[in-house]
Parts: structure tokens; C-alpha cells; sequence
């Protein structure tokens, strides 16, 4: 238990740090659009606490797997006031109403008037017709900004058309909807330099030990031994080492050594062996120090080997990706929720740096997971408006809305699953 409420206080900032990046990506690229965001969310469920600046309301919500950012007019509209009502609305210093409640306000609220609601345009010419107690109508201008208050608690900003996320360019929907992906993939980059910055770069292959009985042994491979080349070429790096390795095709090669200073060629015949998976890998048996492998990164090695790990991990995701969806890879190899947070809490044991390097991962994870085109994910919703693009003119808002609805069912789906496979991991491991 002890481990597990550990697991859980790492996991949960780690997570919403990811979450919060992502949704300031859209958060940010919105407002640059001029799209009125209502709600900047943490989490999913009830409110825990939230506070409203400007024309955001800021939340944390219970459940901490996930977050959003509310945009006005992304689903229809339902801020509407009826004609009949009865409404109590203030003035500003302008003579436009911002404020309108359509209950009777127990308080003060300077400037008021008061009438049955005739017309009312809340979106595009903005104005309000309204007709008091003696029959006399009288015609009011409305600010872009305006309040409805719907009760003591409940209120929310209107959005003229030209706030709305359906008024904008394809390309500056696709911007606010591409953009938290990319925060998360941006993210990745620094996490992955500071992680460069913390453990330094490989610059020689320290040989640790060798596998009793592996083709290293045999060929006379020992401790402290410093790898230098393979066939004349300079491997300074394990995924160098490995590439060559795979490039040999279980062939012969020619290690060059530096024992104790002395510079030795080895025969070395790797192993060919075949995983469960079918693929064909070739082994030497060499474990190497990594530690002692490494010198501090200079400013260039770090930014350049954030990139490049990112470029590396794209690779391997992508490739998980088309495994899955290609039934080479089973539902029972996904981890959910439980398993991330165990990882986690352990890579928080092992160090800073093995965190920075698990978040790096994470974050990538996260912004490629969204740009597939899949109902309810970012992807899905550049899908619709890339089609939007091509027609001319949206898709049906009714019809955009109920396809993400029944992907985001489908997602909590696969969502119980995941943790299902992490509680019968979790008990029978």
C-alpha cells in the first residue's frame, strides 16, 4: 500500500504537468484566433475548486487522467434567451447591457433595466428588444463581453459569431487544434535535452561484463575493454554498436579493442535469434557500463540529442502504433493508467533523470496518441476539418458532435480494459 499511494503522489503532478502543456497549446492558439475560450480544465468529473480570470474559467477537476479546453461554439451553442422571458439586465457607461440575469437578482446591481425579452440576438447584431410593465418596448445594444446569470451560481459569457470556433479560418481551427500535440512533442524535445544535460553522452563502449558461454566469451571479449570500431567504423554510441550488429546479418565482424592502452583487432561472430514476435535479432552477449561510457554533453550535444531522441522514440511509438492496429499486437500488452503510475513511481526512485527521460516519453505519447484519427481525439477533429477544407463548408456540427460522443465512449472503453490488464498484472505478476 505503502508503494502504491507513492506511485500515485509522483504519477498525478507528472501527469497533469503533460495534460496542462497540452491544453495550453490549445489554449494559447485559440485566443490568438480570437475564439472565446470558456473553460481551461485539469482532470475530468466534479470541480474540486475553479476560479474565473478574465473571460476563462480555470478548473481542477476529480479525475486527474486527462483535461480539455472548452471553446465557444466548438459544439453547438446552448446559451440562448427565449423570447417571453423575464429578464433584469445592468448598463454599462457605454449604455450597453453587460450583465443580464433571468432570475431577480437579491442584490444590487447599479444601472438596471428590466422587461419581457420581445427580440434578442445573441450572436450576430447583438441587441435585445424589451418591453416593460406598461407595454412600452425599448431597444438595447449588447456588449460582446455580456454575462447571462442564470442563477446565484451559475452564469457564463456569451459568444458573438465571431468568437466562436466555427467562424474562423480551416486553418486557424487546425492551428488551435494541432497545437497541444505539438506542445506535447516541443516538451518532449527540452525533457529529453535536460536529460542529455543531466547524464552527459555516450562517447565510448565500456565493456562491463560478458555472458558466459556468448559469442563475446568465446571470442575473448573482458572486462574493461574499450570498443572503438566495428569493420574500421567508429561505433561511440550502444545504438551505433547495435546497428552494426544488425547490419552484419549474423556475418563475421572485426572489433577493434583498446585494452589497457594496447589496440587489439576480435574476430566476432554474433548469434542469430528469433523473438516471440517473430522478428530476427543478433546477439553478442556484452553488458556495458554506461557510466562510465559518458563525458559531459556540450550546448550543441544537447540540443541536437533532444531532437534526435525524439526522432528515435517517434519511430518506436509509430511503430507500436501500426502493430496494434495491424493485429500483430495484443490488447493484453497495453498498459492503462495503474501502469504508467507504477513506472513512474519507479523511475522516480531511480533518479531526476530517469523521470525527465519517463516524461519525455509520456509527453510524446500523449501528443501522437491525439493525432490519430480516431472520434474524440485531435486527430478525429483535424479529419473533420480537413474535410471542411476540401467541401467548402463544415460538417453538420449534430453529426461532428455525435461522432466524437461515440468515440469518447469507445476511448473509456478501451480505457477499462487497459486497467483491467493492470489489475490482473497487478495481482497475478
Amino acid at each position: 500500500m505503502g508503494n502504491f499511494l507513492y506511485y500515485v503522489a509522483v504519477f498525478i503532478p507528472v501527469l497533469s504537468l503533460l495534460v496542462f502543456i497540452h491544453e495550453l497549446g490549445h489554449f494559447l492558439l485559440a485566443k490568438r484566433a480570437g475564439i472565446l475560450v470558456r473553460e481551461f480544465a485539469i482532470g475530468f468529473g466534479s470541480k474540486i475548486f475553479s476560479w474565473r480570470r478574465g473571460e476563462t474559467l480555470y478548473s481542477i477537476r476529480l479525475l486527474p487522467l486527462g483535461g480539455y479546453v472548452r471553446m465557444a461554439g466548438e459544439e453547438p451553442e446552448t446559451v440562448e434567451v427565449k423570447a417571453g422571458a423575464h429578464v433584469y439586465a445592468s448598463l454599462n457607461e457605454l449604455g450597453k447591457l453587460d450583465h443580464m440575469y433571468l432570475y431577480e437578482p437579491n442584490h444590487s446591481i447599479g444601472n438596471i433595466v428590466a422587461g419581457r425579452v420581445v427580440e434578442v440576438d445573441l450572436e450576430r447584431k447583438l441587441y435585445v428588444v424589451l418591453e416593460n410593465d406598461e407595454g412600452n418596448e425599448a431597444r438595447y445594444e449588447l456588449d460582446p463581453k455580456m454575462f447571462l446569470h442564470f442563477d446565484e451560481k451559475s452564469e457564463t459569457q456569451i459568444a458573438p459569431w465571431d468568437r466562436q470556433f466555427g467562424s474562423k479560418t480551416a486553418g486557424q481551427k487546425a492551428l488551435a487544434i494541432l497545437a497541444g500535440p505539438v506542445f506535447n512533442i516541443i516538451l518532449t524535445v527540452v525533457l529529453f535535452a535536460i536529460y542529455i544535460g543531466i547524464t552527459g553522452v555516450e562517447h565510448r563502449l565500456y565493456v562491463e561484463k560478458t555472458v558466459t558461454g556468448s559469442p563475446s566469451a568465446t571470442a575473448g571479449i573482458q572486462s574493461g575493454d574499450i570498443i572503438t570500431k566495428i569493420n574500421g567504423k567508429d561505433v561511440p554510441t550502444f545504438d551505433m554498436f547495435k546497428y552494426q550488429i544488425l547490419e552484419s546479418q549474423g556475418s563475421e565482424v572485426k572489433l577493434t579493442v583498446d585494452r589497457s592502452g594496447q589496440q587489439l583487432e576480435i574476430p566476432l561472430q554474433p548469434e542469430k535469434k528469433v523473438t516471440q514476435s517473430g522478428d530476427v535479432i543478433y546477439q553478442v552477449g556484452i553488458d556495458f557500463n554506461s557510466e562510465k561510457g559518458k563525458r559531459p554533453a556540450t550546448i550543441g550535444e544537447i540540443v541536437s540529442g533532444g531532437f534526435t531522441l525524439t526522432y528515435d522514440w517517434i519511430k518506436v511509438i509509430g511503430d507500436g502504433f501500426y502493430k496494434l492496429f495491424t493485429f500483430q499486437l495484443s490488447l493484453e500488452n497495453l498498459g492503462g493508467p495503474i501502469q504508467m503510475g507504477t513506472i513512474t513511481g519507479q523511475a522516480a526512485q531511480q533518479g531526476v533523470d530517469i523521470v525527465i527521460k519517463w516524461m519525455a516519453i509520456l509527453s510524446l505519447n500523449l501528443g501522437l496518441f491525439n493525432l490519430l484519427p480516431i472520434p474524440a481525439l485531435d486527430g478525429s477533429r483535424l479529419l473533420f476539418i480537413g474535410i471542411e477544407a476540401l467541401r467548402g463548408r463544415p460538417v453538420s456540427p449534430n453529426i461532428e458532435s455525435m461522432v466524437h460522443f461515440v468515440g469518447f465512449a469507445l476511448l473509456m472503453m478501451l480505457m477499462l480494459v487497459v486497467t483491467y490488464n493492470d489489475i490482473v498484472k497487478l495481482v497475478f505478476k
